[in-house]
């Protein structure tokens, strides 16, 4: 496979941009090898600009549900670009998407659009801390919420990846008011919720922790989580910016039937292009300018390209049967990986939530941090290698998520479970 022009560009991408990469894990580092340069990507595949083809499982980190560049997607894109990319003022269609948003998620009454992921979890958490007048952020090890001060202790994905454990610039006076404990362990959680001592705003948690590779709740862990939260008046915020419209229509509190106080969005709902947002209950979502007192603001908020794109894939995820048929496909490719691996390795897990998986190089079951770890960094960049110039285009990281889409057909998953096949061979002990 010819690489000639991704390794110039990566070349001269480092004299400008630090690591050569705006966002740490795409250096791919931890795999062994250097960045592909993608140019262009079509329904399941993506292409690099030596013009290699990939069956694309990264999916842009998740949004790309429907596969690339869906026609749907690209029309409303390019109508609303006719109109105008940004008028910092608002617009029809932000009213388009919140209530579509609001319709899907039973628990929002209220919703705010902002750019990104971290941006909805750092405003959440703030709007959290001035609704209840306390300070303490209660998040879990592993689970990652953007790269804000207050999230970056024992955070995944990117830090795992990494291997730091947090990061410099990140004042002690910040980090203090963060207390993170280990996912899926109710006994802990209770013991951490009921100390007087800690003056708790909210509890944030990806209710499938996605950033240490994906990870389930325990039977019952949610619930304990919203009895305990409602019990004590913390403000309990899920961070959907994985599981949202991705699981199910509804997120991931669809699915485990629990309503958060606050619900953090990002990726899908701007069909790949850069959006966030955060909802919740009227009572709360009140409280923020121009409303309430707690600020927040931003230019390119409810852009409209962005909420044009978020709009249409809403629409289209709201097909009969969309999530059902998308789901069998997903778990028919998991139980196929689940038996290679049991045919050539002697420790490998695979642990799925609807069309997400992460297939682990290491002993189950991955209940949490401390269980992820566990997995074989080296052997996975041995297997992401293998897979990459063969042409399957997986997460450059042990601990990201795999994602299938609607556009990946039966061809694509025969492919990848054959190349797979051919990767475990070489990684037997």
């Amino acid at each position: 496979m010819n690489t000639t022009k991704s390794e110039s560009l990566f070349a001269e991408a480092q004299l400008h941009i630090p690591g050569g990469v705006n966002s740490p894990v795409r250096a791919c580092k931890s795999v062994g090898c250097d960045p592909r340069f993608i140019q262009r990507a079509a329904g399941s595949k993506i292409y690099d600009v030596d013009g290699n083809e990939y069956i694309d499982f990264v999916c842009s980190w998740g949004p790309m549900i429907l596969g690339h560049n869906y026609p749907a997607i690209m029309e409303a894109i390019k109508e609303a670009m006719e109109d105008g990319t940004s008028f910092g003022a608002p617009c029809a269609r932000e009213v388009e998407l919140a209530k579509l948003v609001t319709e899907a998620l039973p628990s929002v009454d209220m919703v705010r659009f902002v750019s990104s992921g971290t941006e909805a979890t750092m405003s959440a958490v703030r709007l959290a801390r001035g609704y209840t007048n306390r300070k303490v952020i209660i998040k879990f090890d592993g689970c990652y919420h953007g790269h804000a001060d207050s999230f970056l202790v024992k955070a995944g994905s990117g830090v795992i990846t990494l291997g730091i454990p947090g990061s410099p610039g990140v004042p002690d006076d910040i980090v203090k008011n963060t207390v993170s404990i280990p996912y899926n362990n109710e006994e802990i959680l209770e013991k951490t919720l009921r100390d007087d001592s800690l003056d708790i705003a909210c509890v944030i948690v990806e209710p499938v922790a996605g950033n240490m590779g994906v990870v389930p709740p325990a039977s019952g862990f949610l619930q304990k989580l919203r009895d305990l939260t409602s019990e004590l008046g913390i403000v309990l915020i899920f961070d959907e910016v994985i599981t949202g419209f991705r699981v199910s229509y509804g997120g991931a509190q669809q699915k485990f039937g629990i309503n958060p106080d606050l619900t953090c969005l990002g990726k899908i709902i701007g069909g790949g292009l850069p959006v966030g947002a955060y909802g919740g209950k009227k009572e709360i979502m009140s409280m923020i300018s121009p409303e309430g007192p707690v600020y927040q603001a931003g230019t390119l908020s409810g852009n409209p390209l962005a909420m044009a794109a978020g709009s249409a894939t809403l629409k289209a995820l709201k097909e009969p049967g969309f999530y059902e048929k998308l789901d069998k496909k997903a778990a028919d490719f998991a139980a196929s990986l689940e038996s290679l691996a049991a045919k050539y390795l002697d420790e490998a897990t695979l642990n799925r939530q609807g069309s997400v998986m992460t297939a682990f190089f290491g002993k189950g079951p991955i209940t949490d941090f401390e269980s992820a770890m566990n997995a074989d960094a080296d052997k996975y960049g041995q297997f992401y290698r293998d897979m990459l110039n063969q042409g399957i285009y997986l997460a450059p990281s042990q601990f990201e998520g795999m994602f299938i889409s609607a556009a990946h057909s039966e061809d694509d998953l025969a492919r990848a479970l054959e190349m797979t096949e051919w990767s475990f061979k070489k990684l037997q002990n």
